[in-house]
């Protein structure tokens, strides 16, 4: 076609798809349906229909920037889940008893409405108890002035915790599917609750709140492992029985060493009557402290971990799979649970934390999009092992009793074997017995791999009488079924089709061979998994078919989506998030990392389309698919991090500061378990309201100049550090405990000024019912050497304490340095007068030191640039740093423990095209101020959504 030509159809195109783009329908439907959520021995039923539901696990309070939801649940969705699991975070939304915030980054009815709007449904979890590895398992922090056991049946606790239902089941029941308002369809009542305290009138109480409060879904609670702790028909037992598998474990130092997949088979007499659950099925796993890093995480329980461990659960009759992490997030501010994670819940999950997809979501997809196209999935019963050709490879069976396809999983005997084995096997189906499978060559299972085939299945218009390749999806597009079946590079593949005659077979693409079978009517083709093969059948008294072969990474390029005009299958590009039908346009949405060819399988009456909002010319190929070429992304340079301005604070230390307006520490009873010793204050922080980030207290006392040393006992939290300070004078740090500080001569005064600064590293969970998150956090006792002075504290947490001074970012973002009281960590701050300084910056004198800069971007625009932030330094020298974006605390790194070194910025609250400010509070013993600090690019993409600003109120004056 000349240019000139090529230009007006262009221009037609363009034309046409503004009219039926603004002709569209709107999403929003003016009412929508209630829906029936039901359930039997094999599956969910939603209005009556089996579902499979293949779910991944999502926390909104771990990714502070609204918009960026639906990049992460349309990510999902296009991966074939058609469920996300979400914990709602009781401390998260509330900072004082009786206060709930469910605005800006805490709206979840924003967020259900993202998750209704992708079509992805919802299983909402809000605890009270969530675990979670996040500060005090989820309860928020005044909880823990409580006398009450927490998790019980005493009343303080269980009124606390139908305050938190009442607040969130008001906004949770306006979104479940059984009113028609959204996608909620089921919910979780307590978390793990197999403690040696196991209180039926408690799990009791919980399941009529949620009842009284209009939630009309199924209820139903994880056991930690499939004992049948609140299975139904026990005291206090919700609807459906659930439980957690974690196999791998949690040593990522160790990422090549497995556990063997379990076989869940047995745990069918634990409640026969409901369908098998796996509410958290391992997708990745913590990392603490000082740990391995997150990269070793995602190679224990990667790609290769995920084929085995799922299709066994598969081929163990689960039909609710959820995994835990899909997308981990940000534990930003003061979130984590310290013993068990730092600043990154990056999780080793299948989306990282910076929002990039890899081999683990690849693998995801190919069995999500399984699970939702194979219908007879959802009801199976066991069937006997085969015994094959090798002993080295077992062949569970499984069948639907009224269809009759069968389901071979065919894996390494030792799950955790790494050698390559081949093998045959006896196979029998409704269409006859076949004596060895295949019947070329034989079927490879490599080293931790399993393979899950299908066999005596009606594919669409087609009967599938079995294939030792395995089955991605299908559908009916255009009259022809569509077929996308996958292997290992390399690796022979057999399908066997029954046909009433001999059909007809084209290879378009690829080597296939064909034999055809008169007695039986089965048409056989064998072949080597390599790229992609294509081989269209027609004729034969079936429906054309259009089979795509293709090995286990060109399978990785499909994408499938339904659509008013029916079913879409895209290849070639890095996401399709979405796809729209109108008329005779298809709508696409999606991400591209580089230049590439994109084509579709359609309906005949699609002829044009769309990528994300612009017109893409195709083409017409001769397999009758459209084909178009997607750009890449821009290339993007990020600034250097430049113009530094450095300030010293902690005037805390000094016996002139005025804290006239601090909290008097001076209570003498509390409700914690642990009581201060005899004769002195509580000086539990908690106590005082001031529950996440650093504390200051000031020891005011009259010495006789004979005391030579003081015995402090600071509880941080691991790995948590406090420093004194006694007239100004430093004395020295210590890590959590009881530490001796010795006081240098000439140092006191007849009046002295003792100052602790302690970092409160966050609460404990309550993981075992015994109100491990009230262990205190702050100062516990003083006490000198050389005599007995009567000290007098006071203290000081955060601004404002529970009566937050910061609202909009909440209760986890700031501690009580000087800095973050005075407004140095939020975006104006008037810093002119500050030291101007490069990086990395010597500090001689211990304590806090404050860096602050700005910078701007200008990321080209239709993109998706994850952008983070490194900070490099000697791991011998000591200190630690608290990393402010515009305000946002949005990372902790201590810099002599590690592991980490890169965070994560979500766009939102970084402005990807405007002016940013970081500022970085340094603590430390005087070897260092701050080490090398640059932004990074953690993922480049043409495409993503669009993501507004997140609200940030910058200085107006302390």
């Amino acid at each position: 076609m000349g240019i000139g030509k090529r230009l007006q159809v262009l221009g037609l195109c363009g034309a046409l798809v503004a009219g039926l783009l603004a002709s569209a329908p709107a999403t929003e439907a003016a009412a929508r349906p209630a829906h029936t959520v039901t359930y039997d021995k094999y599956s969910l039923k939603l209005d009556g229909k089996r579902l499979y539901v293949w779910s991944g696990e999502f926390h909104y309070w771990r990714l502070p920037s609204p918009d960026l939801w639906r990049d992460v649940l349309q990510k999902m969705k296009a991966a074939g889940f058609n469920a996300v699991s979400i914990y709602f975070d009781w401390g998260f939304h509330s900072p004082k008893q009786g206060v709930y915030d469910f605005t800006g980054i805490r709206d979840v009815g924003k967020l259900l409405d993202i998750a209704r709007q992708t079509g992805i449904y919802v299983i909402a979890r809000p605890g009270p108890y969530i675990n979670a590895e996040t500060d005090s398992g989820g309860f928020p922090g005044w909880l823990t002035k409580q006398a009450g056991l927490a998790r019980t049946s005493a009343p303080d606790y269980v009124a606390a915790a139908k305050e938190w239902f009442t607040a969130i089941n008001a906004v949770l029941k306006r979104h479940q599917v059984t009113d028609g308002g959204g996608p909620i369809v089921l919910y979780q009542v307590e978390n793990e609750y197999s403690g040696t305290v196991l209180d039926a009138g408690y799990m009791q109480a919980l399941v009529d709140k949620a009842r009284a409060d209009g939630i009309t879904v199924p209820l139903f609670h994880n056991d930690v492992w499939p004992g049948g702790k609140w299975a139904p028909g026990k005291p206090g037992a919700p609807d459906l029985y659930a439980f957690d598998g974690y196999p791998n474990l949690f040593d990522c130092r160790n990422p090549q060493v497995w556990k063997p997949a379990p076989d869940f088979r047995w745990t069918r007499p634990v409640s026969p009557d409901t369908p098998m659950f796996v509410a958290e099925f391992q997708g990745g796993s913590f990392d603490p402290w000082g740990g391995p890093g997150y990269d070793k995480c995602r190679e224990l329980t990667g790609a290769s971990f995920e084929n085995v461990f799922y299709k066994n659960n598969i081929s163990s009759g689960l039909t609710l799979q959820n995994f835990y992490m899909t997308y981990g997030g940000t534990s930003w501010g003061w979130l984590p649970d310290p013993n068990v994670v730092y600043t990154s819940y990056d999780y080793g999950a299948a989306i990282s934390e910076a929002r990039q997809l890899g081999p683990k979501y690849d693998e995801q997809k190919r069995i999500g999009y399984f699970t939702q196209a194979v219908e007879p999935l959802t009801k199976t019963d066991p069937g006997p092992d085969i015994t094959g050709a090798n002993p080295a490879v077992t062949l569970k069976t499984q069948s639907n009793p009224d269809t009759r396809t069968q389901f071979v999983l065919a894996q390494h005997k030792d799950t955790t074997s790494t050698t390559h084995e081949r093998t045959t096997f006896p196979l029998t189906v409704p269409d006859g017995t076949y004596p060895a499978v295949p019947q070329q060559g034989a079927l490879d299972v490599d080293g931790r791999e399993a393979k899950l085939l299908v066999a005596g299945y009606d594919l669409g218009g087609q009967r599938l009488v079995y294939s030792t390749s395995e089955l991605m999806t299908h559908a009916r597009i255009g009259g022809r079924d569509t077929a996308v079946l996958y292997g290992g590079a390399g690796q022979d593949g057999e399908t066997v089709l029954r046909y009433p005659s001999e059909p007809k077979v084209t290879v378009l693409d690829g080597s296939v061979d064909h034999a055809w079978d008169a007695a039986r009517g089965d048409l056989r083709l064998d072949y080597r998994h390599g790229g992609l093969a294509r081989v269209r059948v027609e004729g034969g008294g079936r429906a054309p078919l259009e089979l795509l072969i293709a090995d286990t990474a060109a399978s990785a390029a499909f994408w499938k989506q339904d659509t008013a005009a029916g079913p879409v299958l895209e290849r070639g590009s890095d996401l399709v998030r979405t796809a729209t039908a109108t008329g005779p346009l298809l709508a696409l949405t999606g991400d591209t990392a580089r230049a590439g060819d994109l084509e579709v399988w359609a309906p005949p009456s699609i002829r044009w389309v769309t990528w994300n909002g612009r017109p893409l010319p195709v083409t017409r190929t001769a397999a009758g698919t459209l084909r178009g070429r997607l750009n890449g992304p821009a290339p993007v340079t990020l600034p250097a991090l430049t113009g530094w301005r450095t300030q010293y604070e902690t005037p805390e230390r000094q016996p002139g500061f005025d804290d006239t307006r601090w909290t008097a520490a001076d209570h003498r009873t509390t409700n914690n378990p642990t009581k201060p010793p005899a004769g002195q204050p509580v000086l539990n922080a908690d106590d005082y309201g001031f529950h996440h980030g650093d504390v200051w207290y000031r020891g005011h006392f009259s010495s006789t100049g004979a005391e030579t040393a003081v015995t402090l006992n600071g509880i941080t939290g691991n790995p948590g550090v406090y420093s004194a300070w006694l007239n100004g004078t430093y004395l020295g740090s210590s890590g959590s405990g009881t530490h001796e500080f010795a006081i240098p001569a000439g140092t006191l005064k007849p009046d002295n000024v003792l100052s602790v600064l302690l970092e409160n590293m966050g609460h404990n969970e309550d993981w075992d019912v015994n109100d491990a998150h009230k262990q205190p956090r702050g100062l516990m006792s003083a006490a000198f050497t050389g005599g007995t002075p009567d000290v007098h504290w006071k203290i000081q947490g955060t601004q404002g304490g529970e009566d937050l001074a910061d609202p909009v970012r909440g209760p986890f973002n700031n501690g009580g340095l000087y800095g973050e009281r005075a407004g140095w960590s939020l975006p104006g701050f008037p810093d002119r007068g500050w030291q101007r300084t490069s990086l990395p910056a010597a500090r001689t004198e211990p304590g806090v030191t404050w860096y602050r800069t700005e910078f701007s971007l200008h990321l080209p625009a239709g993109q998706d640039t994850a952008v983070g932030l490194r900070i490099d330094d000697d791991p011998a020298l000591v200190y630690r740093a608290q990393i402010f974006v515009n305000g946002w605390n949005l990372g902790r790194y201590l810099n002599n423990v590690g592991p980490q070194h890169v965070f994560s910025l979500p766009t939102g609250i970084l402005r990807p095209d405007g002016r940013n400010t970081i500022a970085i509070a340094s603590w430390g013993d005087g070897s260092r101020g701050l080490g090398q600090v640059g932004l990074v690019d953690l993922g480049t993409h043409r495409g993503g959504v669009p993501v507004a600003d997140v609200p940030s109120p910058a200085y107006r004056g302390h």
